[in-house]
């Protein structure tokens, strides 16, 4: 038996990076997963895998900040049975520093990473109070528990899902609907977010403690472990998955 057999998972912004890994180590733990994404050809391969692999799941396009479509994504993943999990974690990056960035840009930004969040757990939720269970990831990032120059706009949106999180992980505690809500925060991740061209192992050997930038699956194994049973005390809190670097600092290696 996996971790999360038999559950039924949504996964946002599943498409690539640590989405798709979140997706495929969930499934390969047994759950059935609803995957969706804008880029069609990359959701679908996520899928097709996972179904050649001997697991389930499907692929639905879906905008996050379009209201009207949550309703379908929800109603296809019941095609599974009770939603039980849902990793809210369609996100995108706009740099830029507080002077600089447009206005359309940190509405673009905050519509996705905060928008969007709150439309999957608005949506999750009485799904999930219909099975009396559920466990909710939203991902957030180190950038939501600290700021970095020219990240103003991300900050603030990755900041604003941690504390939607935990407000309602309160909610929900409060209801005693047996949902829990926590935030996870990965660090320096090679993943495709970052622009082309960003050399993320040299940032990661200078800025990150254990010298090395993470993988997409060690996100994933943090999202299996909050989806899982073996979380089952936690709630209203945060995973940090940063290679230390929210501990502290390390002496300049040579």
């Amino acid at each position: 038996m996996g971790q999360v057999q038999d559950k039924v998972a949504i996964v946002t912004g599943g498409a690539s990076g640590i989405g798709a890994a979140c997706a495929d180590l969930l499934a390969r733990e047994g759950a059935k997963v609803v995957i969706t994404d804008l880029d069609d050809d990359r959701g679908a391969a996520v899928a097709d895998k996972i179904r050649r692999s001997g697991g389930q799941a499907l692929y639905r396009h879906h905008d996050v900040t379009e209201e009207a479509g949550w309703p379908e994504v929800i109603a296809a993943a019941e095609r599974f049975g009770t939603l039980g999990i849902l990793v809210a974690n369609a996100g995108i990056f706009v740099p830029g520093q507080v002077t600089d960035i447009s206005l359309a840009d940190w509405r673009r930004l905050t519509a996705v990473n905060i928008d969007g969040v709150f439309l999957a757990v608005k949506y999750a939720l009485p799904a999930m109070r219909r099975g009396s269970a559920g466990s909710i990831i939203v991902m957030s990032s180190l950038a939501g528990l600290r700021g970095y120059p020219g990240l103003a706009a991300y900050c603030a949106s990755k900041g604003a899902v941690r504390l939607l999180a935990k407000a309602a992980a309160m909610e929900c505690a409060a209801a005693g609907d047996n949902i829990r809500v926590n935030s996870v925060h990965p660090g320096l991740i090679d993943t495709p977010i970052w622009p082309p061209g960003t050399d993320v192992n040299a940032r990661a050997k200078a800025a990150v403690p254990m010298a090395r930038a993470g993988e997409a699956q060690d996100i994933a194994r943090g999202v299996l472990f909050l989806a899982s049973d073996a979380s089952s005390y936690m709630t209203g809190a945060e995973l940090v998955l940063d290679g230390g670097m929210f501990g502290g600092t390390v002496p300049a290696r040579p």
